[in-house]
């Protein structure tokens, strides 16, 4: 007896959000007259499924109530108790409470590709219309994102179970449901084969009917997969997971350890060669406006969809949210998405210089500026600061304020916390970076939003990714400077080097590591990256704790002081992995639960 759709549906759910044709297959097939071997018979059927698959890449861009990476860092508070967030920072998370729990549902992604790669070639309209060639794409794309979605599994809950390459039935007995994990070494080692055999088949950009098309725009691509495989080799080789010996009682039910116990310095070559890849494609640039203007090319990088900078991006996403609670209440947003005074504490000088370091730093008095008196601390820094973050009399236009104004966060300031019961900053500051300042969807706003792509991986990551590996592998290899140079002259900051109105060049190892570490922490702000990266280099539980803003309880120049906020951002030894929830150490007994859970 065939099986009828239904026994698909739950994977179709979802489908059209990054393919076109999979609402128009629903809307016109009923789930009662199709079969399973039918999807795969016809190319629109097909299509529709392989849309589904792609419906799994997670829309990361909702930090409020959805993804935790921003607000349970060290870089930003957020305002409000929904979410993950405040549950996961005052240390309400365990294996029977999961806060963003994904486990089930990559797994499902992962099944889905698989399901998709047994069958496609079975279609022979496909076959006729477009040849094997088409086939072989979809069968390559289908293996990244099964690939994709372990490498997401990886980086939340460490190592994982490695389905391989059978379809594990819906029906099947408890017993075929019994994997254990495979050792993080192991799943690396797999998922960057099938990154390689993915990478290997897909074109350069992306096609349609063996043509280059802007149309689509969103497929995936060789690039996409070698920068994948450039951010999973770069975790393999951190400390977390390099001769960890602080989780030597990890192992498997059978005694074999999960994490590697030895440090093995050939995993910082296999992720330096694995970025300088994506580099020698010839096919990125790092995003730069004509005018030469560093906070008009920052702009630019993320609301120029498609530019040469963008390597994975997602078309569907929610980052009107993102920009209504990033804008102030005076602007008709929700006033709530702060950076931590940590990070702003980390933004360079002018002079290329970290604060600590510069002479050019201040905290003492003001400076009359435009006819409004801004603290001296928030002068002389370098672009990225200006691009990202919005501090108290730093100027605002957008939303509903149709002119520039300036913006105040102090108590009983408009956007201050005597204004509204839960829409105010914490910390006396509001992200900027990344903020579409035509959205207009909060109070008043006239339901306008500025779209754009989101962005999953890009060049200026890469370069990071290449130049701190070298470091490790290769200390003192030209390269090093060479890419972290030019993240710096794209920021418009002095670059380091021996010449004049250069920065001199951190001496030794392990000064340049600090200072890559630095670099990343500023360029890649607010794009998910600090979470994952405080926890591969084990500094979260120096870094996290208590956080630091703003006196956002007091008026005027009482304002300026730095006080501890409301919310902790607690870190346990357990918080390096997520905890697998109770449900699923009980359908499959095989598994053992992440350290100190």
């Amino acid at each position: 007896m065939k099986k009828q759709l239904k026994f698909i549906i739950v994977l179709l759910a979802g489908c059209g959000t990054m393919l076109t044709g999979c609402k128009k297959f629903l809307d016109q097939v009923p789930n009662d007259r199709i079969t399973i071997e039918e999807v795969f018979r016809k190319k629109a059927s097909s299509e529709a499924f392989l849309a589904n698959v792609y419906s799994f890449v997670p829309d990361e861009s909702n930090a409020i109530d959805g993804y935790p990476m921003v607000g349970c860092a060290d870089e930003a508070d957020l305002t409000w108790a929904g979410g993950p967030n405040y549950p996961v920072n005052i240390g309400n998370l365990n294996p029977s409470n999961v806060i963003f729990d994904r486990w089930g549902n990559y797994y499902q992604g992962i099944r889905s590709a698989t399901y998709f790669m047994q069958h496609i070639n079975e279609n022979i309209e496909i076959r006729s219309l477009n040849g094997q060639q088409l086939i072989d794409q979809y069968q390559a794309e289908a293996r990244f994102l099964r690939a994709y979605f372990y490498f997401l599994l990886m980086r939340q809950y460490g190592p994982v179970v490695l389905m391989g390459e059978e379809v594990t039935p819906p029906d099947a007995v408890a017993a075929d449901m019994q994997i254990p994990r495979s050792k993080f070494d192991d799943c690396v080692n797999y998922v960057a084969s099938e990154l390689d055999k993915a990478a290997a088949v897909l074109p350069l950009q992306p096609q349609r009917n063996g043509q280059t098309s802007d149309a689509e725009f969103g497929r995936i691509t060789k690039g996409i997969a070698l920068a994948v495989k450039s951010r999973l080799l770069l975790y393999a080789a951190s400390p977390q997971y390099n001769g960890n010996t602080e989780v030597s009682s990890f192992v498997s039910k059978d005694g074999t350890p999960l994490i590697s116990q030895t440090y093995d310095a050939l995993k910082w070559k296999r992720a330096a060669d694995a970025a300088k890849a994506v580099i020698d494609l010839n096919i990125y640039r790092l995003y730069k406006d004509a005018s030469g203007d560093p906070v008009k090319s920052l702009d630019g990088l993320f609301f120029n969809s498609w530019n040469s900078e963008q390597i994975f991006v997602r078309k569907s996403n929610d980052l009107a949210r993102w920009d209504v609670h990033a804008t102030p209440r005076q602007a008709g947003g929700w006033c709530g998405l702060a950076p931590t005074q940590e990070i702003v504490d980390s933004y360079f000088m002018s002079d290329g210089l970290l604060p600590a370091e510069s002479s050019l730093y201040s905290e003492a008095g003001f400076t009359n500026v435009s006819g409004v008196q801004v603290s001296n601390m928030y002068l002389n820094r370098e672009p990225r600061f200006y691009h990202g973050v919005t501090y108290n009399n730093s100027i605002w236009q957008g939303g509903t304020m149709s002119a520039p104004a300036p913006i105040s966060f102090f108590l009983s300031s408009v956007n201050g916390r005597n204004g509204h019961p839960t829409d105010f900053s914490k910390t006396g500051y509001l992200i900027r970076k990344n903020v579409g300042r035509q959205t207009n969807v909060g109070a008043g706003g006239n339901g306008q939003v500025q779209s754009r792509t989101l962005i999953l991986f890009r060049l200026g990551e890469i370069y990071l990714n290449y130049a701190e590996a070298l470091n490790e592998y290769q200390p003192g290899a030209p390269d090093i400077l060479n890419y972290l140079n030019a993240i710096r002259e794209r920021a418009g900051i002095p670059t380091y080097g021996g010449g004049t109105g250069q920065v001199a060049i951190p001496a030794g190892q392990a000064a340049m590591r600090s200072k890559i570490w630095a670099e990343r922490r500023i360029e890649l702000a607010y794009e998910g990256h600090r979470f994952y990266d405080i926890r591969r280099w084990k500094i979260a539980p120096q870094v996290m704790g208590t956080m630091h803003g703003m006196d956002i309880s007091k008026d005027g120049n009482d304002f300026y002081k730095r006080v501890p906020t409301a919310t902790p951002h607690l870190f346990r030894q357990s918080y390096y992995w997520w905890p697998i929830t109770q449900y699923e150490l009980d359908r499959n007994r095989s598994i053992v639960q992440n350290p100190f859970w």
